[in-house]
């Protein structure tokens, strides 16, 4: 038997390692949840006590991390619920481009040039102005279920 014959190259994503299931019933308020496939932070967590033989249900209102709608949803307490594995990693601004991209510098020492300019009009003005100003910045990016999206900003002093 050869090593060839198990080498498997798939470029499918089962999406397994996005989310991960939580008792609906243990997940509280400023956590995270998935509604309607999107990562949300839960800002009000409601319980309703039901009928003889009915569960005990949670309603969720969430407001997606990255489009800031509002999102709803109930579920039987005792059912599991997805989580989103939500990461916050800080790189330092090297550029932005003329078609709203930015150019972010790595811990590694290598560049990430795939983020766009977040939509956020005030955290927008203030990395314009502050990158035309030549100050060093420090933004933050959240990640959770393969995407992206810048949702902070430090100013570590001039160049």
């Amino acid at each position: 038997m050869s090593d060839d014959e198990h080498h498997f190259e798939s470029k499918a994503d089962a999406g397994a390692s996005k989310t991960f299931p939580q008792q609906a019933g243990t997940i509280r308020k400023n956590g995270y949840i998935v509604i309607k496939n999107r990562p949300c932070k839960v800002v009000e967590v409601s319980t309703s006590k039901t009928g003889k033989h009915g569960h005990a249900k949670c309603h969720f209102v969430g407001i997606d991390i990255f489009t800031g709608k509002k999102l709803e949803d109930i579920v039987p307490s005792s059912h599991n619920c997805d989580v989103p594995h939500v990461s916050r990693t800080d790189y330092q601004l090297i550029d932005i481009s003329e078609d709203g991209f930015v150019s972010l510098l790595t811990e590694t020492g290598s560049t990430k040039d795939d983020l766009r300019l977040p939509t956020d009009d005030n955290l927008l003005t203030q990395i314009k102005d502050g990158f035309a100003e030549g100050k060093d910045l420090i933004v933050s990016v959240m990640s959770a279920m393969g995407e992206e999206q810048i949702c902070g900003l430090k100013d570590i002093g001039p160049k």
